[in-house]
């Protein structure tokens, strides 16, 4: 009999990084006969196998309350430290009913007990490991430590119980070798390395009628040059570069598509860069409105296509980060066989470089070598 398993994170929908890369597992996991569900807070996935829980989600408003009063902040209030326990209780409660209801065997926790963008989920997971015992895989994505939002801070208590948890028996996995030594030596904790992965052994599918028109909804002419930076808007993507670049080229015919949205970040930084693109005479177009998860017409009648319908079209991949954990748009690229032009983030440079790709490659700034 098939085992069961179960994905636990805020969010499984869209094409951010957790999300994409735990169907590649849960796929990959099928094959060997464990059947997968979801629980979270914002899901895309069939409704059979899943429980949608709305208050796991990093954008419910009582999470939301709770951010607001624990990050940029140096003391706590009594309220806030009562709501906190009091939305754990409830989560821990739901992923009791969950495994029950599903008779989940094995938990893969992903990025919940990382990046504290919901601090009562990792807290509830935490709490719930320990009273069970239950066998967990913790897929780390990425790290509070790494992000500048979530130094200052008045819950060094809660991060260090949960963020991740040391004591419970956990298996930690990570994708980059950084993030390796790093949850090391801050918490004492070993770990496996799985680096992001892609299916190389099938290629891509031929462009279909659906996605055959992708140029012509983003407004390009025939002989336009379509330039795909294809990450969310948020300062670490560099989108900024991409600009630069663009400008540098002084081709009208070139448009810069970048094919998500901003996300969970604010439009502070969206704003900016349309700004900035145009002072500097760049056609800068955003079509994050207009690419999801899987392919359906929206409410407006509109096309929704998949990342996947853009890459046949682009003629050149622009990947400018700052700093990823691994690069999914890295591997897309290759697997499509786009010209890609990459920044030597600090990944790129301790566990892809040394792989001997041959790309061209901008190390902070554009110059007359990549133009």
């Amino acid at each position: 009999m098939p085992e069961q398993i179960a994905f636990i994170s805020t969010r499984f929908a869209g094409t951010d990084g957790v999300s994409l890369e735990s169907a590649k597992w849960a796929e990959v996991l099928w094959q060997d006969q464990l059947v997968s569900h979801w629980y979270g807070g914002v899901l895309d996935r069939d409704s059979n196998v899943s429980m949608c829980v709305p208050e796991a989600y990093f954008g419910h408003p009582e999470n939301q309350w709770i951010n607001d009063r624990v990050w940029g902040h140096t003391h706590r209030a009594p309220d806030v430290t009562r709501r906190i326990h009091d939305l754990t209780e409830y989560l821990k409660g739901t992923l009791y009913d969950f495994v029950d209801q599903f008779d989940i065997t094995l938990l893969i926790i992903q990025n919940a007990l990382a990046i504290p963008m919901h601090l009562p989920l990792g807290m509830a997971l935490t709490e719930f490991l320990s009273e069970t015992m239950m066998p967990a895989i913790a897929h780390h994505h990425d790290f509070y430590w790494e992000r500048s939002r979530f130094q200052v801070n008045n819950v060094p208590d809660f991060l260090d119980m949960a963020f991740p948890p040391r004591d419970i028996h956990l298996q930690h996995v990570v994708i980059n070798q950084s993030a390796r030594e790093e949850l090391a030596l801050r918490k004492g904790i070993s770990s496996m390395l799985v680096p992001n992965v892609f299916d190389f052994d099938h290629p891509p599918d031929e462009t279909d009628d659906y996605g055959e028109d992708v140029r012509r909804e983003m407004g390009l002419e025939p002989d336009d040059k379509l330039i795909l930076q294809p990450t969310r808007i948020v300062p670490r993507k560099g989108i900024e570069h991409s600009i630069a670049l663009v400008q540098r080229l002084k081709d009208k015919r070139c448009k810069l598509i970048i094919s998500h949205s901003a996300g969970d970040e604010g439009s502070d930084y969206p704003e900016q860069m349309a700004e900035l693109a145009q002072s500097e005479g760049v056609d800068l177009r955003f079509f994050g409105d207009r690419v999801g998860d899987h392919r359906h017409v929206n409410g407006d009648g509109k096309k929704i296509y998949v990342l996947h319908d853009l890459y046949p079209h682009a003629d050149l991949v622009m990947y400018p980060s700052i700093y990823e954990g691994f690069g999914n748009a890295l591997l897309e690229a290759f697997y499509f066989r786009v010209p890609i032009i990459v920044n030597r983030y600090p990944v790129w440079v301790r566990d892809i470089e040394p792989k001997n790709f041959r790309v061209p490659v901008m190390d902070g700034f554009v110059n007359r070598k990549i133009v």
